[in-house]
């Protein structure tokens, strides 16, 4: 039997990783990897623990992906993430061509399309898939909860 992959499975799959960098104290956003309709690499946020900037969860799948694989281009691959990627992410994305690129919800403060929509590979297709309730949900919860540390 066979198991039907589809963009509500890779999302889930996507926000698991967003869940584990919330448990982690990092800001919740998780993205998986997939080539042939297997999860090659998954990642999420991991700026806090790696005291780097640049460690986006997307950054982090394509970096783990090309150590593995030896490789430098994603033509064929598909990038499932929870938030809409930034203007760093989407320039690493358009370098790394990468070919498709599934998101659950948009990002209204710094999301690479506020700034360029163009940013990303001439054939790279964008698309916004499922679990949009669950990556807002996900990402309002963790910031309600790190204002109230914050005020105490």
């Amino acid at each position: 039997m066979t198991l039907e992959r589809d963009d509500n499975f890779f999302m889930q799959e996507a926000l698991k990783e967003a869940q584990k960098a919330a448990f982690e104290n990092e800001v919740p956003i998780g993205a998986v990897l997939v080539l042939n309709n297997k999860i090659v690499a998954r990642s999420h946020n991991q700026t806090e623990l790696l005291k780097d900037v640049t460690a986006h969860a997307e950054i982090l799948a394509i970096t783990s992906a090309a150590s593995e694989y030896g490789i430098k281009f994603f033509d064929d691959f598909v990038l499932y993430i929870t938030l809409e990627p930034c203007v760093m992410c989407a320039g690493a994305l358009r370098w790394a061509r990468i070919g498709k690129i599934v998101y659950a919800t948009d990002d209204p403060k710094a999301g690479f399309s506020l700034y360029n929509k163009n940013i990303l590979h001439p054939k790279t297709i964008l698309e916004k898939g499922p679990g949009e309730n669950e990556s807002k949900n996900l990402l309002q919860d963790f910031f309600k909860n790190r204002r109230k540390k914050i005020k105490i």
